[in-house]
């Protein structure tokens, strides 16, 4: 019934199936979301999202940009958990979900019209997800294929995968089990011609097995575009028109002639502040100039001062190899740094570049303060939290401070994923880490020099990080033939006007995180090697003259504000023990000793307190607790207390036995007091336990 009733109803229902990398990857269309532009239901192993794009009949009026936004929605029913929380429904994106959305939306932007000002919207709802099976990557692709059967203007399609190095193999989309092992993380979008989206995070991989990665993604992305090019030749829909909003060109030529040699002058200066300053003045004078005879400059300025610093910058680049503030292609930007600068602060380091400044302060906590994790994915909870501010005064702008945006999501993110993998373990160094990343100046990279003031802000704050880390940034100028040229450290304005924003964070010895953001159809081999062997110079350069003049190595000891911290391991039959009976030992610990104590199901014990002596007296408490001594094993006693058949004696934290009078001397033994009293120390060796339950000890024995 179920057949004849598809059959029947759905006259339009089609079903593709391709192999990708060993698993069954199924396009559903046709059959839901019938009003969406474009519509798909995409299924990767068990993993299932519904991917719909849509854009609206007419341009939003009065902007001058795309309004592209890609929903990546999180849905708890995905993974049969029901959401956290007193409202038990899915609220704002979880951060997984709104840093998955910009991966998407770098590789998909590029390639819609220049001059499209139509609302475009993509949702992707997860509605399974089959651990093996990445949804993210199956968003990318449903995305790609929604978008390009769609009546909506799009230069697509698109294909995206997974990538991981396990045992020095690389590993295209990995399954759980595989990226558990593996030392990269990355993150490969790419039309059939060009690669047109790099994300990864790594543990140090080298710049050559990076771009193998990459390239090994590619020749199988090529072959899932062949697949999604079959499906858009039977149902791909004939794109609609839409009405340019491109700049009247003869307008656009008549205002660059009036303003090209003020503009040159203004622009030609390594100050934002003086740059901007010298712009204002052009601009009031074009527009009291031309207002009779385009009626609507003022509402078209912004754009119009887009578009003729572009082009002057544009041209500098290309053929005189010239940039704004006088440096060379390969040169960085004046470079300084500093440490310490907060008592009471745990760590802080500022890292300043050119006019780019990013102060990071450093938080050390307990344990227990990790962060909690709702999310789809396996993980739970994250112990280095790494959060980015960058308030309007950071780039002159007079507007108040919301909460973090998508960007500062992203910044952080990304910083934090560029520095996860020189941390110490928990058993190294038992501390929950926060950063924030505040940028006081902006302009150029901010994410970048985050990762180079976060790394000042660990060492500062005496975290045994495994090699400083530095960030820096690599962009593409091109020309219509096809020549093109990268330059090192770009600023706001090369950022702005360039075609690329190649940013590659790690070590000397490797590459631990990259974010590639373009506005170009996609990059040639040729430039990404070239991209990888500018920004590794770069790294080195500021490690060396920056960051290890700055602290030569982490302090080998935290603040004195911050909480010290050990950690001990118990046997997990033990833990009832020091918890108690409603938490009555544990808590009781905690008020004796002023320690915080935090216990792991695994019996790992994590205990903190700003006063190493609190923490000394907890641990000895714990240690007593689950202590279990040997037979014929020796240990120091205290003598506590005598009776007239012997002498009691603590042998351990909390733990007293009896040492009988018979047993107190190898000689014979008239009276307890005439060998020991309260307060002396002894050896006593553990005979056993007496069938009372108590420790029976011998000093005679241990002599």
């Amino acid at each position: 019934m179920a057949k004849m009733f598809t059959e029947k109803v759905f006259d339009n229902y089609k079903v593709y199936e391709y192999d990708l990398c060993g698993r069954k990857l199924v396009v559903e269309n046709g059959k839901m979301a019938g009003l969406a532009n474009g519509s798909v239901l995409v299924r990767y192993g068990e993993t299932v999202l519904l991917c719909c794009a849509t854009a609206s009949a007419a341009p939003r009026e009065g902007i001058d940009f795309l309004p592209l936004s890609v929903d990546y929605e999180e849905r708890m029913y995905a993974v049969g958990r029901i959401p956290g929380g007193y409202l038990k429904r899915e609220g704002k994106p979880s951060e997984k979900a709104v840093l998955t959305g910009r991966v998407i939306d770098r590789p998909i932007r590029p390639l819609f019209p220049k001059d499209l000002r139509n609302d475009v919207n993509l949702s992707l709802t997860v509605l399974s997800v089959d651990p093996d099976c990445s949804p993210e990557i199956t968003a990318m692709i449903g995305a790609s294929i929604a978008l390009s059967i769609s009546d909506i203007p799009w230069n697509g399609p698109i294909g995206g995968l997974f990538v991981g190095m396990v045992d020095g193999k690389i590993v295209l989309n990995p399954t759980l089990e595989e990226r558990k092992n593996s030392i990269l993380e990355l993150t490969v979008a790419a039309s059939e011609k060009k690669v047109v989206m790099i994300e990864a995070g790594a543990k140090e991989v080298s710049d050559d097995d990076m771009f193998n990665a990459i390239m090994l993604a590619h020749e199988e992305i090529k072959k899932l575009i062949k697949f999604i090019n079959q499906i858009v030749a039977e149902v791909g829909k004939p794109k609609f028109d839409y009405p340019s909003c491109e700049l009247d060109h003869d307008m656009f030529d008549e205002i660059f002639a009036f303003c090209e040699k003020d503009v040159m002058e203004a622009l030609d200066t390594d100050d934002k502040n003086v740059r901007d300053a010298k712009m204002q003045p052009i601009i009031e004078n074009i527009v009291a100039t031309f207002e009779e005879k385009y009626e609507d400059i003022k509402t078209i300025i912004g754009e119009l001062i887009y578009k003729i610093q572009k082009k002057i910058v544009r041209r500098w680049l290309l053929n005189d190899k010239k940039r704004v503030d006088g440096r060379g292609m390969n040169d960085i930007r004046p470079l300084t740094a500093e440490v310490g600068m907060f008592a009471r602060v745990h760590g802080s380091g500022m890292f300043t570049r050119g006019q780019t400044q990013v102060m990071t302060l450093a938080t050390l906590g307990p344990i227990s303060e990790c962060q909690m994790l709702d999310g789809l994915d396996e993980e739970t909870e994250k112990r280095y939290m790494h959060h980015y501010n960058m308030p309007g005064y950071s780039t002159g702008e007079a507007k108040a401070s919301r909460t973090p945006g998508r960007r500062e999501i992203g910044h952080g993110a990304l910083a934090e994923r560029s520095l996860v993998p020189v941390l110490p373990s928990v058993e190294e160094f038992p501390y929950a880490i926060r950063l924030v990343s505040e940028v006081i100046s902006s302009n150029g990279s901010t994410s970048q020099a985050s990762v180079c003031g976060s790394t000042l802000a660990l060492m500062d704050a005496g975290v045994p990080i495994k090699a400083p880390v530095a960030g820096i940034s690599c962009g593409l100028i091109t020309a219509e033939d096809g020549s093109w040229d990268t330059m090192i450290d770009i600023q706001g304005l090369e950022d702005f006007y360039g075609d690329m924003d190649f940013k590659v964070a790690g070590t000397h010895k490797g590459i631990t995180s990259i974010q590639m953001d373009l506005k170009i159809d996609g990059l040639t081999p040729e430039i990404i090697k070239r991209a990888f062997e500018q920004t590794h110079a770069g790294r080195d350069q500021i490690i060396d003259e920056v960051i290890l003049k700055a602290i030569e190595a982490p302090r080998a000891e935290v603040s004195e504000y911050a909480p010290k911290m050990i950690s001990m391991k118990i046997k997990p039959d033990k833990i009832r023990e020091v918890i108690g009976t409603g938490g009555k030992v544990i808590q009781k610990i905690v008020a004796d000793t002023g320690a915080k104590v935090d216990i792991e199901d695994d019996g790992s014990v994590f205990i903190s307190a700003v006063d190493k002596k609190a923490i000394e007296a907890a641990r000895e408490i714990i240690a007593g607790i689950v202590f279990e001594p040997e037979v014929g094993a020796v240990y120091n006693a205290k003598v506590t207390r005598i009776i007239p058949i012997g002498a009691f004696v603590e042998y351990a934290p909390g733990r007293e036995g009896l040492v009988h009078i018979s047993k107190l001397a190898k000689e014979r033994t008239e009276k307890v007091e005439d060998v020991c009293k309260e307060g002396d120390e002894f050896l006593v060796k553990f005979l056993g336990i007496d069938e009372k339950g108590r420790a029976n000890l011998s000093r005679k024995d241990a002599l």
